[in-house]
């Protein structure tokens, strides 16, 4: 199998897969003919029996242009096992020929099409070969590239009543000292079980901790890849993935396991229920093995969720969804916290959801450091307004509090008082916010950040808030790693404080004009060392913060270096509060060029797990003036989640800005975020696999919306591959789409999921992205003219995530012919529309649009530049032209009226 590949399907009853070899260094005998790589997509084909399919193979041949009109032959060469053979490829029309970006990598190059149909077992083994013509000889794909054989998969539909109840059949060597017990899946085509071992009690300060072996998913040679998230160290998780030899160099919470039949098996360790933590670690042998730890004062139960299931999705969703219900068992059983919290929902606003959650917002982190003044934050949020930026949501970043500077390092710092630094904030925090607030009107939340012990030292011991609150030491374990002094020790607010402290400390927050926080740090309850510490703090601090976040600042809160097991099952899967935002990553690491296309790598597959807590993920903040600035634009629109820049004083890329925002008629700006979190599609490819990274995610409703992928060329060289419309999340077989590129404009012609011709050619530079949307079609037939009239919405067009831009939109044909098309957009901008017939028609005569009653000026209506069956309104221009006020809505409501030729 391709090291920089995996085969695998996505829909139910589809076969779908890829294979993209990875360039090496050129071969002796490269020709100028050959400057780039083959690139084979087995294409959509029904399973017309278990175990078999006849699949339609598409290749992708680059050549150089002055030597396209050579006679060139491709062959796929394959096996089930008995034996190898050959299929010869033809060359496709131009008329299948996939849809292309037209990437600026590929300048100078022509791209050839074959094509063959292909038997597939359970599970083919493939290669390429090809030549210049027949007077040449061969070239292997895995000698000239220096690939390995890709592998096949089929996609089957299994029954849940099929699949057996015995863990043993899944697992060799299953541990027998394990209880397993059989549940029916909340997952369809999955069957799930409950593992549980007893773990002994901690032994005074001294936690148990226990390796226990699991077993072998499948067994020794039959699976295929590995894919799992680890503890990359305490605050943060981190994807990685293997072949056939399990073996981690990290803790992990989550292991999935895909046999050679296609099949999926995925473990989840649970954690934060009767002081047990349960994480996945390996054996020589390539045995999972559980690594369980018991702070408790009595003997408890260890827990893995085990899921098997046709596809990752649907076992991954299999076990979380079992999660949910064992921690909310737990909660029930734990007292008030829960009841609560539930109670303090009620009071959360919706508006407050949106302007916190779709805002745009600024870090001051990156962009002014650790050193924070009140004139360094005042000049930066008034630079920003000079620029026109208009922002709504600050977050004041570390070191505007009171520390006392102990030691030689923030590890080692305490936190005196509530108030802020008297020397660099003289006026005291109040006063800061008061000036913010007053110069700049669009600014409407302001947050601040604080540790959830305090600082990254804790309290200090001889300041203001040890002198009201009861405190405790405890002793971190990564002392010595850290050199922090007596060996150590932190003053902490104790646990029967810890709900007052964080009720007085947001109440003086609020009292300053402070109505939101991000609290940092919150890995640093689980490096506490005493048992009795961590049973006692652990809990106390999560449900004090939850709490009082709730109380006093609604769902205006980011929780961040938290990606610790107890927190993300105790505080993030349950489903009895509003979500907050949790960071979702390590951070953004502005001057580490590396640092970059691994964050959005690592982000898109920790988000595989996130997507079922109760949560909105945060990629973290970036700046617009960045080498990698646009990728990580296009990565946040993907996302799901929030938008916050923390760019330089007076370095910003307005344009760039503006693909990811726009101004509503009441001049607030606001992102535009997908309903559906961005997650990777590929969850078994490696970061150094040469692979694009696709992020797939959605927006608006079932059938109707609009899937979206990001796709991102995180390696060191151009990749080309071929992406086919049955990757795009939402589609279904009965539809028409169109496929629409945010970079280049460009608009593919209609396609259907089973057409073997649906697939899109992207080539991305180092460093490149696009994102593609699929919008649906809708057919309007006008009989009497004998024609059909293709119609798709997509959207502000000049944004990264312009479905997102759609509130609501409908489609209507009246008795006269005509086609009405209402469309509610959460932003001014220009609109697009997708219409078949649109070459043959004229604006003058075919169209009317209509905002607020009035009908535009014709000059804002236009055939786009880059596609001439889209159609542009720039209801931005129209809007400001018309002088128009917004009414009772931020809404704007475009009515175009399309009238047939005559």
């Amino acid at each position: 199998m391709a090291e920089d590949s995996f085969i695998t399907s996505d829909g139910m009853d589809v076969f779908q897969a890829k294979y993209i070899p990875k360039q090496k260094s050129h071969s002796s005998d490269y020709t100028a003919a050959m400057k780039a790589y083959i690139s084979t997509y087995p294409s959509m084909g029904r399973i017309t029996q278990i175990g078999e399919s006849t699949t339609p193979f598409t290749a992708l041949l680059e050549v150089d242009e002055s030597r396209a009109s050579d006679p060139w032959e491709v062959s796929i060469w394959h096996s089930d096992g008995s034996g190898w053979k050959e299929s010869p490829m033809v060359p496709l029309k131009a008329a299948l020929h996939p849809f292309s970006l037209g990437s600026p990598s590929t300048k100078g190059l022509t791209r050839l099409y074959f094509s063959t149909p292909l038997a597939i077992q359970l599970p083919t083994t493939f290669t390429i070969k090809f030549r210049q013509g027949p007077a040449q000889s061969w070239k292997w794909l895995r000698d000239h590239q220096g690939t390995q054989d890709g592998i096949a998969l089929l996609q089957t539909v299994t029954s849940q009543d099929t699949f057996s109840s015995t863990l043993a059949d899944y697992v060799e060597n299953l541990n027998p000292e394990l209880d397993s017990k059989n549940f029916r899946s909340q997952s369809p085509g999955t069957t799930l079980w409950s593992v549980e071992t007893r773990i002994d009690a901690a032994n005074g300060e001294e936690s148990m901790i226990k390796d226990i072996r699991f077993g072998l998913p499948w067994g020794k040679g039959k699976f295929l890849r590995w894919f799992a998230l680890v503890r990359i160290w305490s605050p943060w998780l981190a994807p990685r993935q293997g072949k056939d030899h399990f073996q981690l160099d990290k803790e992990g919470i989550l292991c999935s396991f895909v046999s050679s039949e296609g099949k999926h098996l995925v473990l989840l360790a649970i954690s934060g229920v009767d002081n047990v933590m349960t994480l996945f670690t390996s054996d020589s042998e390539g045995n999972v093995v559980l690594k369980v730890r018991n702070d408790g004062e009595d003997a408890a139960v260890a827990r893995v969720l085990v899921a098997v299931g046709d596809d990752f999705e649907s076992a991954n969703a299999a076990v979380m969804y079992h999660a949910r219900g064992v921690v909310a068992t737990a909660e029930e059983l734990s007292g008030e916290a829960s009841k609560e919290m539930e109670a303090l929902k009620d009071g959360v606003r919706p508006e407050w959801l949106e302007n916190w959650y779709d805002g745009l917002t600024y870090c001051t982190w990156n962009a002014l450091g650790q050193q924070l003044t009140e004139e360094k934050v005042i000049k930066a949020v008034d630079t920003l307004a000079e620029h026109q930026i208009n922002i709504t949501n600050l977050i004041i970043d570390d070191n505007w509090q009171d520390i006392d500077y102990r030691g030689h390092g923030q590890f080692q710092h305490g936190w005196n008082g509530f108030e802020a630094e008297p020397v660099t904030f003289p006026n005291g925090l109040r006063h800061t916010v008061s000036r913010i607030r007053d110069k700049h009107h669009s600014i409407q939340h302001v947050a601040v950040w604080h540790a959830i012990l305090g600082y990254w030292g804790g309290i200090s011991p001889d300041g203001k808030i040890a002198r009201n609150y009861k405190t405790v030491q405890v002793v971190r374990e990564d002392a010595e790693r850290r050199n922090l002094p007596l060996g150590g020790k932190l003053t902490v607010v104790a646990a029967e404080d810890v709900p007052r402290f964080y009720d007085d400390f947001y109440r003086f927050l609020s009292s300053c004009g402070i109505d939101s926080v991000k609290t940092d740090a919150q890995f640093m309850l689980d490096t506490i060392v005493s048992a009795k510490a961590r049973r006692e703090l652990i809990p106390a601090y999560l449900d004090a913060w939850n709490i009082s976040t709730l109380r006093h600042f609604s769902v205006k809160a980011i929780s961040c270096m938290s990606q610790t097991p107890q927190i993300l099952f105790h505080s993030q899967l349950p489903q009895n509060k509003p979500p907050v935002m949790v960071r979702n990553s390590d951070d953004f690491f502005p001057e580490i060029p590396a640092s970059h296309p691994w964050h959005i790598f690592c982000n898109a597959h920790n988000s595989l797990f996130s997507q079922h807590l109760n949560i909105i993920p945060d990629w973290d903040m970036f700046q617009t003036v960045h080498d990698y600035s646009g990728f990580h634009a296009a990565a946040r629109c993907v996302s799901g989640g929030p938008i916050y820049i923390t760019d330089i004083p007076g370095q910003h890329n307005i344009d760039l800005i503006k693909q990811m925002t726009g101004p509503t008629t009441r001049g607030k700006t606001v992102i535009f975020r997908p309903s559906v979190i961005g997650k990777s599609l590929d969850q078994y490819n490696g970061y150094d696999d040469d692979n694009l990274l696709l992020i797939g995610t959605y927006h608006g409703p079932a059938i109707t919306g609009a899937g979206m992928i990001g796709v991102f060329n995180i390696s060191q060289r151009p990749l080309t591959e071929l992406i086919s419309l049955s990757r795009f999340p939402g589609v279904v077989d009965s539809q028409y789409y169109v496929i629409r590129a945010h970079t280049s404009g460009k608009v593919s012609k209609p396609l259907q999921v089973n057409d073997p011709s649906a697939l899109v050619h992207v080539s991305l530079d180092i460093r490149g992205y696009d994102i593609l949307s699929s919008y649906p079609l809708r057919g309007f037939v006008d009989s009497k003219r004998d024609e059909t009239y293709w119609i798709a919405n997509l959207g502000l067009i000049g944004k990264m995530a312009a479905s997102a831009t759609i509130v609501d939109t409908t489609m209507t044909m009246q008795d006269t012919g005509r086609i009405s098309i209402s469309t509610n957009l959460k932003a001014l901008g220009v609109l697009g529309l997708y219409i078949s017939s649109l070459p043959s028609l004229t604006i003058d005569n075919n169209f009317m649009v209509i905002i607020l009653d009035k009908v535009i000026p014709v000059h804002t209506v236009s055939i786009s530049k880059a596609d001439p069956y889209v159609l542009e309104i720039d209801a931005e221009t129209a809007w400001n032209e018309l002088k128009l006020g917004s009414r009772w809505s931020n809404e704007l409501e475009v009515k175009v009226t399309l009238i047939p030729k005559h």
